[in-house]
C-alpha cells in the first residue's frame, strides 16, 4: 500500500474533525479549578478559578462604573472586581449585586495583581451564584 498525499490529507482531516467534535461535546463539562483564597499566589496570575465565600461588602468605584466586592472564604479575603459591562448584564438579568451581601456565593474569575495584592475579575454575569 502506497502512502500518498491524498491519503495523508484524508487522515489528517478526519482526525481534526473528530478532535473538534470531541472538544465541542465536552466543553460544557470543563470547570475552573476550585481554590481557597489563602492558596492564591502570584503563580496563579492569569488563571481562571472558582472561589466560594461570603460577600462581606460591596462598594461602587468613584466613577460608579464598576464595583468592588470583598469576599471571605474563612481562609482569607480577596477583592472581586465587577466591571461596567458585567454590571449591565447582571442588571438586565434582574440580579442586584446588593442581594448577594452577607450571603455565601461561588464566583468564577481571573486572578490579577493590583498594587501588590491579588484580586479576582468576575468573568461574566453568570459567574456569580448563591450557594445554599
Amino acid at each position: 500500500m502506497e502512502i500518498t498525499d491524498e491519503k495523508i490529507f484524508k487522515v489528517a482531516l478526519i482526525t481534526s474533525l473528530v478532535g473538534i467534535i470531541g472538544m465541542l461535546a465536552f466543553a460544557s463539562y470543563i470547570e475552573p479549578k476550585e481554590i481557597q483564597i489563602k492558596d492564591i499566589t502570584r503563580n496563579n496570575i492569569g488563571e481562571t478559578v472558582a472561589v466560594t465565600g461570603v460577600v462581606e461588602s460591596i462598594k461602587q468605584s468613584s466613577s460608579g462604573s464598576s464595583c468592588f466586592i470583598e469576599l471571605n472564604d474563612g481562609s482569607g479575603k480577596i477583592n472581586l472586581i465587577v466591571f461596567e459591562s458585567t454590571l449591565a448584564e447582571l442588571n438586565e438579568a434582574g440580579n442586584d449585586l446588593n442581594s448577594f451581601k452577607n450571603h455565601k456565593v461561588k464566583v468564577i474569575g481571573s486572578i490579577i495583581e493590583y498594587k501588590s495584592s491579588m484580586e479576582l475579575i468576575l468573568s461574566n454575569s453568570n459567574s456569580i451564584k448563591l450557594v445554599s
